[in-house]
């Protein structure tokens, strides 16, 4: 059983993995009141559709409850969750700063990149995912030696069946803003979380106090979204935010929401920029996620230029490389004709009369926007 000081000990050793916050969360118990609110809350946002088509979410069990609902349907042993974040704020401008209208807008989470290991010394892409993963797996293997190998352990970024943000609170590592986002009083909300699901119980003594809402009456976030992602505070229909539309959503996209993307080319950051604790949110100090300065405020004509083995030599490795090249010329295409430039009217003609039918869709939309 985790006492306070080996809560201290898991949190100090996770900050010497390179972590800036971390905090630990007992899991509710099967069928406890909480953990049937937090079911039924995610199963209702299902129900609603606002998953859109990203099916991961849905698995359910043979029962058909979904996984997500309650993290003992997936691993019944698990007792405690350890929530680490890393914070990736960088120095640059962000997406509401002015702009050239010739530019386009990636997510700052994908601005990342690493020194390459060939003399070319070109920066390459790298992914949150493999960054936070192998600091988890630090922190886990530290964990067996403290507490015996028998102790049940599962590592996760992005891609467990866990409510991560939920943790994250009833840790005490930020609040579920009005955003969605999990929030820091002094990190902001410029985090990527990472956790450990272990079968090690917490001591009362060792519970950590959930963070306390800091939003209050403020509605900058929702009333910033361009796309009404924002139904509710905390409560967001992914398949209208800008950041599903542009990396998850396949094929075509509904022509009503194409005016109200901008031009963002990956992702979508407009609901943290605006949001006051960001103000003061520090730059990250030894950042695990240097930014690439190449690709803040990318021209388009230079992304929509890179022919596919110039693609993959940039975003190899980086969170763009998953969306693939297609999917990101469609959202140029948008980008273009959000633009009001008429200098993109070649580029998109070409596309339009091209073999990939939805850029052919987005180009012949984009003309008609700029004409």
């Amino acid at each position: 059983m985790l006492m306070r000081a080996d809560r201290d000990w898991i949190q100090a050793r996770a900050q010497a993995a390179g972590f800036d916050l971390a905090g630990i969360a007992a899991v509710p118990a099967e069928s406890s009141p909480e953990a049937d609110t937090n079911d039924r809350r995610f199963a209702e946002w299902i129900a609603a559709g606002r998953a859109g088509e990203m099916e991961y979410l849905k698995r359910a069990n043979e029962a058909g409850e979904l996984l997500r609902g309650d993290l003992h349907r997936a691993m019944p042993w698990a007792q405690s969750v350890i929530v680490c974040a890393v914070n990736y704020n960088a120095e640059e401008p962000r997406s509401i700063d002015p702009a050239p209208a010739t530019a386009g807008w990636i997510a700052r989470y994908a601005w990342s990149g690493r020194e390459s290991a060939d003399a070319s010394h070109e920066a390459k892409g790298s992914d949150y995912h493999e960054v936070l993963l192998p600091k988890l797996r630090a922190v886990e293997a530290e964990l067996k030696q403290r507490f015996g190998e028998s102790c049940e352990t599962r590592c996760y970024v992005d891609t467990g069946p866990i409510l991560e943000r939920g943790y994250a609170e009833r840790a005490g590592v930020g609040w579920i803003g009005k955003n969605t986002c999990v929030i820091n009083q002094q990190q902001g909300s410029w985090l990527l979380l990472g956790v450990i699901v272990t079968s090690l119980q917490l001591a009362t003594d060792a519970w950590a106090v959930p963070a306390a809402d800091r939003c209050g009456s403020c509605t900058r976030c929702i009333d910033a979204c361009p796309t009404d992602a924002l139904v509710a505070p905390r409560q967001m229909d992914a398949s209208r935010c800008i950041a599903y539309l542009t990396i998850e959503k396949k094929g075509s996209l509904d022509e009503d929401l194409l005016p109200l993307m901008g031009r963002q080319v990956f992702g979508c950051d407009i609901c943290q920029d605006v949001c006051p604790w960001n103000r003061r949110a520090p730059v990250a100090a030894s950042p695990a996620l240097p930014a690439r300065r190449e690709l803040v405020n990318p021209a388009l004509e230079w992304l929509a230029g890179m022919d596919g083995p110039t693609f993959n030599r940039w975003f190899r490795g980086s969170p763009l490389e998953r969306t693939r090249r297609k999917r990101v010329l469609r959202n140029i295409a948008i980008a273009m004709g959000n633009s009001g430039e008429h200098e993109f009217l070649p580029q998109l003609e070409s596309w339009a009369a091209g073999d990939d039918a939805v850029l052919a869709e987005a180009a012949a939309w984009a003309i008609r926007r700029l004409s």
